[in-house]
């Protein structure tokens, strides 16, 4: 939490997290040009966001990318906040870390990590079992289909609509699942997009990593989404107790 704080307590870091938010995953060059400080001032505060997990970072060729990583302050607001609003609140995320991995599908658009403590085998069955899976949706009570690839899984709202339809691609066991986006809750024609899983685990916890890529053009939001199921599947896990609720 001190290196959390310390890295909110400057203006200029906050609007590089600003910056972040309204465009995520955007290089060095790309930053530097939005502020009036040299290249080595906007590298100094790139750091301390990242040792605050607050900002991760992939390297695509000879570029690094920074993305808006929004689970530390989910966190904070757990910790001091939500006691005092929500006595029964969970704890919803830790601090998250870099996860350095080869993707075949180059730059992600979104990015986002988690730590569960759970098992290896306990956390692919939630990402992979339909009925798990619908537990702990933070929208939805049912889910078809199943994960396997070729196969296609349908999210299942109270109101007896599909919201989400996905396709999987790919399957490494228990380390990697690759899968299609159909978000239908956008309306008729919306764009499929791609989304990746990735586990790994980390003595008595587990490190979950979302990627998502090819996001058409005003499907930014859905960042906000991955944030609630993160938060969800953790509580889940840890509890036996999902965040269920309303849009």
């Amino acid at each position: 939490m001190d290196i959390l704080f310390k890295a909110l307590n400057d203006p200029a870091r906050r609007a590089i997290l600003d910056q972040l938010r309204q465009k995520d995953g955007q290089s060095l060059s790309e930053l530097e040009s939005k502020f009036d400080m040299t290249r080595f001032g906007v590298m100094k505060h790139l750091k301390l966001l990242e040792e605050a997990h607050l900002v991760l970072t992939r390297r695509e060729g000879r570029f690094k990318y920074h993305y808006l990583n929004p689970l530390p302050l989910q966190d904070m607001i757990n910790r001091w906040v939500a006691p005092f609003l929500q006595p029964q609140a969970q704890g919803l995320a830790a601090l998250k870390e870099k996860l350095e991995t080869e993707n075949r599908m180059g730059k992600p658009d979104f990015m986002m990590q988690t730590f569960i403590r759970c098992t290896q085998d306990a956390l692919w069955a939630a990402l992979t079992e339909t009925e798990q899976m619908a537990a702990y949706h933070f929208l939805c009570n049912e889910v078809r289909g199943a994960v396997s690839p070729g196969e296609t899984v349908e999210f299942i709202t109270p109101a007896g609509g599909a919201m989400l339809r996905q396709v999987t691609r790919k399957l490494d066991p228990k380390s990697r699942i690759e899968m299609s986006f159909e978000p239908l809750f956008m309306g008729p024609g919306a764009v499929a997009s791609e989304m990746v899983y990735l586990i790994e685990p980390q003595g008595e916890i587990c490190k979950l990593t979302i990627e998502h890529y090819n996001l058409a053009v005003g499907q930014e939001g859905i960042g906000e989404g991955w944030a609630r199921l993160a938060a969800s599947l953790k509580s889940y896990l840890e509890t036996g107790t999902a965040l269920k609720g309303a849009a």
